[in-house]
């Protein structure tokens, strides 16, 4: 089944977390809290006032209880409006 957003909604999809740190501390997966960072896995056409500038496949940055969360085939989506997503991550 696929996931087509309409008008200037986003489909985002969690970023995977690291479980341990730079140093090599390994993450306890209980206590772990979702990280802010997902996926853009497809971007609706847009509007006549809202032009979409992100795209598939780039991390984006939404804030904690930001958008509508919907799970689809056992994996976890995210649908966000394009103005709820605060950055996009470079490396």
């Amino acid at each position: 089944m696929k996931l087509k957003p309409m008008n200037d909604n986003v489909l985002l999809r969690q970023h995977e977390a690291a479980e341990t740190t730079v140093s090599g501390i390994i993450l306890a997966t209980a206590n772990k809290e979702k990280p802010a960072i997902y996926e853009v896995v497809a971007v609706g056409p847009g509007t006549k006032d809202v032009t979409m500038t992100i795209t598939a496949g780039e991390k984006v940055v939404v804030g904690k209880y930001t958008g509508s969360e919907i799970k689809l085939d056992g994996v976890e989506y995210k649908f966000v409006k394009q103005d709820d997503i605060l950055a996009v991550v470079t490396d």
